[in-house]
């Protein structure tokens, strides 16, 4: 049965008028008619107003031969392809963004509670738009653009943000980078997912905590794997490889390396699109950089590639996507956060954006200091000043200068940020604070850094590369103990169709090249 014999059936069920009806919807009978005879489409608040009117489920609205064709039509789809699937992150996000968006709250559960199908994502699509043209609230304290004019006149100081650079040691950071961000990621990456309640109690057992080395195959004991939830089977460790596996904190790096390798240094946020369509599967993304993919294929390309139907607009992804362009930018986050944006937008708006450019500019400065907290301030002059994501960096940085313990700033991300909901986990905000208090709190040793990133839970794997990658670059590989990237026979493997499985030397030099293109253009211009 079609949608309108059904507001009819349900109508004529209650024996009430089409005028009485018009009344109780405050609209007029002709309207009515119209909805009734399949000439005019019912919005979906309609459509709630009927259901909660008749109280009858909002499915009851749902054509038959949908109903019949959820699991044909929409097994195939992975979860982040269907908006429908995470309306609850779009309600959340909304809200985080000041969003006016609370007089839908029951109408995204309702929806959200409906099968999977095609009537489920008629629904969600018109609650897209309800949410794409909702105003901010006028009390909302932030002032977060999407746009990078109106960024960098958010940002706390316009003074120029050049810095001397040593290229005697360049090389040496670079690789630190290179082989830091590998073993912050491999170190995470044996645990991802794994929250705090699971994540401690299984590295006390295996004599690890306080994190101080790699989880091992050898401490995955028969009564361990039997006792914790997780699965160990599908995991990798460093005892059981020669190499760096692959991973997309990874592959970013190595796809940002192909962008410049082949557009050159003023490429643009289209050929970082195609680029993403060239040199990975779909199924190689996840979140908000699968819907953008998803989007390209649509047609939709930056900025409305971030938008259209993303409730994932500001999770962690972009933040992992920064490090090369603060690689081949020493001295200059300015030009490096720039880089970033480029690449930022095709996935993200507002603190998504911050993210990659903040980690972009940290790399940048890191190709100048080993000082920690200069690379923190120095990098949060990128990004505005008004935002969420600049607020929550400097609530960490403003602990550790009053004298707060790593223990109690981690206690306080916890309590404001729930690891166990898949939206607290993936936001860019926690994990970013996780990021700056390991960096803070490890005091330039690298091993402890990357450590306290990955026991602290969340997008461990993520956060621990991150940490790794600044560090690395802040000390340089000569200051990384061994025991850290030995085990990587510096082979990295990666997804990137053409390069698989590649020399980190190789990459190292390809980074090099693009420094020195830097070098010239900066050369010619002054």
């Amino acid at each position: 049965m079609k949608t309108e014999n059904k507001l009819t059936e349900i109508r004529k069920k209650h024996q009430m008028s089409q005028s009485v009806l018009a009344q109780l919807l405050n609209t007029d009978q002709e309207t009515i008619k119209l909805w009734e005879k399949g000439l005019l489409v019912p919005d979906i608040e309609i459509l709630w107003k009927y259901a909660n009117l008749f109280k009858v489920p909002l499915e009851s609205f749902a054509p038959e031969a949908a109903q019949k064709s959820i699991q044909k039509d929409f097994g195939a789809f992975s979860y982040w392809e269907l908006y429908s699937s995470d309306l609850q992150a779009e309600f959340r996000q909304s809200l985080a963004e000041g969003l006016t968006v609370e007089p839908y709250q029951s109408l995204i559960e309702a929806v959200s509670n409906l099968p999977t199908g095609e009537f489920k994502e008629r629904l969600a699509d018109n609650l897209f738009q309800k949410v794409l043209n909702a105003e901010i609230s006028p009390d909302y304290p932030y002032r977060e653009p999407s746009d990078l004019k109106t960024i960098k006149e958010l940002r706390r100081t316009k003074e120029t943000r050049k810095q001397a650079v040593n290229y005697e040691t360049l090389a040496d950071k670079v690789r630190g980078a290179w082989f830091g961000r590998a073993a912050g990621c491999m170190l995470g990456k044996a645990v991802e997912c794994i929250k705090s309640d699971e994540l401690i109690p299984f590295l006390k057992e295996t004599g690890n905590y306080p994190l101080h080395r790699y989880i091992y195959a050898s401490d995955l004991t028969e009564e361990i794997i039997r006792k914790y939830r997780f699965d160990f089977s599908t995991r990798e460790y460093v005892d059981r490889l020669d190499f760096m596996p692959s991973d997309d904190d990874m592959n970013y790096l190595v796809m940002a390396q192909q962008v410049v390798e082949t557009c050159g240094l003023d490429f643009s946020s289209y050929d970082m699109a195609k680029a993403w369509l060239k040199y990975q599967t779909k199924d190689c993304y996840c979140t908000a950089e699968k819907v953008a993919y998803c989007n390209f294929i649509k047609g939709y390309y930056p900025p409305k590639s971030a938008i259209y139907k993303n409730p994932y607009r500001e999770w962690i992804g972009a933040q992992i996507r920064g490090d090369y362009f603060g690689y081949i930018n020493p001295g200059d986050p300015e030009k490096a956060a720039e880089m970033a944006y480029r690449d930022a937008c095709l996935s993200h708006v507002k603190n998504g954006i911050y993210g990659e450019m903040f980690v972009a500019a940290t790399l940048a400065i890191a190709g100048t200091t080993d000082r920690i907290e200069d690379i923190i301030l120095g990098a949060l002059a990128e990004i505005p000043a008004t935002s969420r994501y600049y607020e929550a960096v400097m609530s960490v940085f403003q602990g550790y200068k009053e004298g707060k313990t790593f223990a109690d700033t981690l206690k306080s991300i916890h309590k404001r940020f729930d690891e166990k909901t898949e939206y607290d986990w993936c936001h860019v905000l926690p994990n970013a604070m996780i990021v700056v208090a390991a960096l803070l709190y490890g005091k330039g040793d690298f091993g402890k850094s990357i450590c306290l990133a990955v026991e602290s839970a969340f997008d461990t794997d993520c956060n621990g590369a991150t940490v790794g990658s600044i560090l690395g670059m802040a000390l340089g590989f000569e200051r990384i103990p061994p025991y850290w990237y030995q085990t990587f026979n510096n082979r990295l493997q990666t997804t990137i169709f053409g390069v698989e499985t590649v020399d980190f030397s190789s990459c190292i030099g390809k980074t090099l090249r693009h420094i020195d293109w830097r070098i010239k253009v900066v050369k010619i211009i002054f």
